[in-house]
């Protein structure tokens, strides 16, 4: 009796183990995702990303992807609905932008969550939310993390997710005094430069704001989702999910008054007299000519225009410490 208990306990031991062992030789389920990637025609032979590629799909995430080949694809791709979780943009800014439009252009509830793999020259959005240069990096990130709802930018009837700028991004002009490097630091100092070639031409009109307007010759703002354009971060208090849109004005700034505008850069106040901050949710532009505008990367030009921000329109992977994200901070 005792030596058929013992066989007993012994085989019932056996076929516990080995349950076990089969358990641990299981491959782990994966949450699989139906992915409509859009790629730059550009940029298609980046081997680092064929390489993510084909790593996630062995994870058997589903990856359908479109090369663009003239401008409007990427848009009229998005426009297809195809069925699917995330949606992926692999190109550079202008891409983003075109990819946007096409989001923008559904139902609010049929908007896929939006991952980015930064392919281009500028990347400033990407930059911005820390998302990885490498591709491969980054797409493991569109696959892997969390999506939270954004802000995106109106300027009349198009759609921004970075930044409208006049001028700025421009190499610091020789007129830039060397002597302001060590009063303002590097990052400013390169403001400044960007500023000061901005004032090359000068625009006369107003911004009218939500409480009060700023009229001058040579009113040119940049109007900012994000925090940074043309590489150079001009936007530092900027937050993606925060309903507003930051404003940078910048009047003309004689030579007199560098000094002045310089320490107005720093405080970056609502009330300057060359440069000011505002943080608002929407800002119209009035110039006395057609101005030219930067929209994410994209040449426009506009002869008056309305700003404002739609609050939590999309749904975009971000890294957790993207410094764009008020509830991360």
């Amino acid at each position: 009796m005792n030596d058929e208990r013992g066989l007993l306990f012994a085989v019932t031991f056996l076929r516990r183990d080995t349950i076990q062992e089969s358990k641990r030789q299981m491959p782990k389920r994966v949450n699989t995702k139906q992915v409509h990637l859009i790629l730059n025609g550009k940029a298609k032979g980046s081997d680092a990303l064929r390489t993510g590629n084909l790593r996630q799909r062995a994870a058997r995430h589903r990856i359908k992807i479109q090369v663009t080949k003239k401008p409007g694809d990427a848009t009229r791709f998005v426009a297809k609905r195809d069925v699917s979780d995330l949606l992926i943009t692999a190109g550079g800014d202008g891409t983003l932008n075109e990819v946007l439009h096409g989001l923008m252009d559904l139902p609010k509830c049929s908007r896929p969550a939006l991952g980015i793999i930064p392919l281009g020259t500028a990347n400033d959005f990407a930059t911005g939310c820390n998302i990885p240069r490498d591709p491969e990096q980054a797409l493991d990130l569109c696959l892997q993390g969390h999506p939270v709802s954004i802000d995106v930018g109106k300027a009349n009837e198009h759609w921004f997710l970075n930044a409208a700028s006049v001028g700025f991004g421009a190499e610091i002009t020789a007129t830039t005094p060397p002597e302001l490097k060590r009063l303002l630091g590097h990052a400013a100092y390169t403001v400044m430069g960007a500023i000061l070639a901005t004032n090359v031409h000068h625009y006369r009109g107003k911004l009218t704001l939500p409480d009060g307007e700023i009229s001058a010759r040579g009113p040119v703002a940049i109007v900012c989702n994000g925090r940074q354009a043309g590489g150079i971060q001009v936007a530092p208090r900027a937050r993606i999910d925060d309903g507003l849109l930051d404003v940078l004005v910048v009047r003309q700034i004689p030579p007199m008054a560098l000094l002045a505008a310089a320490r107005e850069l720093q405080e970056l106040s609502p009330h300057g007299e060359y440069i000011s901050y505002q943080q608002t949710p929407w800002v119209e532009v009035y110039p006395e000519e057609a101005i030219p505008v930067n929209l994410d990367g994209e040449p426009m030009s506009f002869s008056s225009v309305r700003y404002e921000v739609v609050p939590r329109a999309i749904r975009l992977v971000v890294p957790a410490d993207c410094p764009l994200l008020l509830s991360a901070n």
